[in-house]
Parts: structure tokens; sequence; C-alpha cells
């Protein structure tokens, strides 16, 4: 009898003894998933952040144009594209003083960079963006007493302008003839890109491309927007016969806040910030004189790349031709009425972020000033 109380006593002692060890697994395995929760929620909130801080940095970026100007506008862009984003569910008190600018991608390992003044000070050699977010806390739901109540992220980025590029994207379906005469193309100077009907050149050419279409629709919207076509020196495009005029002018004067005659919707062609005629490119840049548009501009927007053929490669009507080099050009006038005309653009002849592209070992290099794009280093 003594016996079997014994063996019911330590079977009840064994009972309580696996309820204790259920408990603390239990509570372990709860433990475990909550670190999992809070883990995979910091993973995602970095990421978040780091995505904020790349697009800000690009963005950034894309408003260089190694002038003084392009300074304040780099950081404006950027400070705007950070703006865009939430980070756990508020924004990000992101302002000029977390961007920071330099020459050379190693001068971020040595220092933080220069600040605006700084910058604007030595603005022809500055080719890189830094955006570096302020530390932003992560409340911790079910870990906290593990690694803290919060934990404190932050992110940054680096970008800038590319190598020169030698394929390119992003320019108009417009020429200019190269007559020998103009194998060394002045800054400042104003050339003949599209000549009026009854010019010396072949007849039925009119020096218009027909890239992402045949028809003068095609050429409005290229005009207005870009060719995506992708091609560089030694390529071949064909050219568009007829005058074309009206779709010339409706898709060009739209970088000057002009959508008379045609359909074209200021949101997704829009004007320059500013539309002021009969300026040069250096007093674009310098912002003076200056006329605000009457819709959303877009800084930058009568800058322009244009495919440059030799004269002899050119004959009449539709027919294909071979692109002798790129370069980059200013709109200072939009085009008037009539038959459109000769329309004159001013050679910019410096390093200019302008159009897109790459960079093709195999392709022949495309001569003269730098014409580059943002991209995204680090």
């Amino acid at each position: 009898m003594n016996k079997l109380r014994l063996q019911r006593r330590d079977r009840n002692q064994e009972r309580g003894s696996v309820m204790v060890l259920a408990a603390i697994g239990m509570l372990t395995l709860l433990l475990a998933v909550g670190l999992g929760v809070d883990i995979s929620h910091l993973y995602l909130a970095k990421n978040e952040l780091q995505n904020a801080a790349d697009a800000s940095a690009l963005a950034g970026a894309s408003g260089l144009n190694f002038h003084s100007t392009g300074i304040t506008l780099a950081t404006n862009r950027a400070i705007a594209a950070m703006n865009k984003y939430e980070f756990n569910k508020q924004g990000i008190p992101f302002t000029a003083a977390n961007v920071r600018f330099a020459a050379n991608l190693s001068d971020f390992d040595s220092g933080p960079g220069l600040d605006q003044v700084q910058a604007a000070a030595v603005a022809s050699t500055i080719q890189f963006v830094k955006v570096v977010t302020p530390v932003s806390p992560v409340p911790m739901s079910f870990a906290g007493f593990a690694i803290g109540s919060s934990r404190n992220l932050t992110a940054q980025a680096v970008g800038g302008v590319s190598a020169p590029l030698n394929v390119f994207t992003g320019y108009l379906p417009l020429f200019l003839i190269d007559d020998d005469s103009l194998s060394s193309l002045q800054p400042g100077n104003l050339y003949t890109v599209r000549s009026a009907p009854g010019s010396s050149i072949s007849p039925g050419n009119y020096q218009i491309l027909a890239i992402d279409g045949s028809g003068g629709a095609d050429d409005r919207i290229d005009l207005a927007s870009a060719v995506q076509n992708l091609v560089g020196p030694g390529g071949y495009v064909s050219t568009k016969p007829g005058v074309t005029s009206g779709a010339i002018r409706q898709g060009l004067n739209t970088r000057f806040d002009d959508y008379g005659g045609s359909t074209l919707d200021p949101t997704y062609f829009p004007p320059d910030t500013n539309v002021q005629e009969g300026i040069t490119y250096d007093q674009y840049l310098n912002g003076s004189p200056s006329q605000a548009p009457s819709h959303d501009g877009v800084a930058g927007r009568r800058v322009v790349l244009l495919p440059i053929m030799k004269l002899s490669a050119v004959a009449g009507g539709r027919t294909s031709v071979q692109i002798d080099h790129f370069g980059a050009f200013f709109l200072q006038t939009k085009v008037t009425g009539g038959n459109g005309g000769d329309i004159q653009m001013e050679y910019i002849g410096t390093r200019v972020l302008v159009g897109s592209g790459g960079y093709d070992p195999t392709a022949p290099t495309n001569p003269g000033p730098p014409i580059v794009k943002p991209v995204l280093y680090r």
C-alpha cells in the first residue's frame, strides 16, 4: 500500500514539472516569434528608408548643371524626392543640411562633403550628391526587453553624373547638318537645325527624323518629349520628307508653355520653368531674365540633344542617314507660325546633363564636350 502511494505521489510531481516546462517552452516560442517579427519590421523599415535615400540622391544628381544654380536645383530636387516618402507612417525631417556635394566620389570617404555655399563656389567641378537621412527611431513591439524599446535607423546614398555617353536616347527627331564648316561648333553660336522649304539641302529633306513613327503626329510627341530609340555615332536613322510645320511648331513650343493648336497635355509635356524668349544659355543658367510658365514647369526642358549629320550623308526624301555625332543645344525662342521657317538653336559646347543612354565599349566615342546622365553610385 505504501509503495502504491509513493508511485502516485511521484506521478503528480511529474505532471507539475511538465506544466512548468510547457509554460517555459511556450514563452520561449512566443519570444522567438516576437523577435522575428521585430527583426522583419526593422529589415523592411531599413529597405524603405534606403529606397527613399536612393531616390533622393538620384533626383539631386539630375539637377546638376555645372553652374551654381545647379547646386540649388539639386538640393531642391533631393528634398522634394525625399518628402514623397513616408517612413514608419510619418514624414522624414529632411532639409538642405542633409544634402552634400563633392567633385570626386572619394571625397566622401575622407569627409562629409561640401554644403550648398561651398559647392556653389566650385560648381563647375561638382559631380556627386550625397544624402544622409536623419536618425529615425523604429519602436519594437515584442523584443523591447532584449534589444531596447526602439532602434535608430539611418540611410545614405550617393548619386552623380555618369561617364561620358556614346549611345543615346532622349534626343529630338531633328538633326543639324555639318557641312564641314561646322566641324568645330562654337559655344554660344546659333546654328540652323531645321531648314525651311527651298533651302540648299536636297529636295524633300527638311532635317526631320522618322524614328518612333513615320507621321507628323509621331514627331509632334517626340518633339514635346524625346526619342527613346538607342543610337550613337555611326548609327543609322530614317529621315522624314515633308515640311510638317504644324507638328514641329506644336511639339517644340510646349517647352515654352505654348499649347496652341495641339492636344498635348502639359501634365505629360510640361514647359520649362523659364519660358523667357531671346535669352542665351548663360542667361538661362543665371535665371535672368526670367518668365515663369502658367503651368507647372520642369527645369532643363529647353536644353535638348540633337544628332549631327555630314552634308554628304544626307539625301532627298525618305532615306537612311548615318549619324556623325551628338551635340547639346539650347532653345532660345519658340517656333513661329507659317511654314515653320528656319529653326535655330544655340550650341552649348560645355559638359551638360541631357537626354539619357549609356556607354558601349564597341561604339565610337562621341566627340566634343561630355554628355552625361544622372546615375546612382552607392
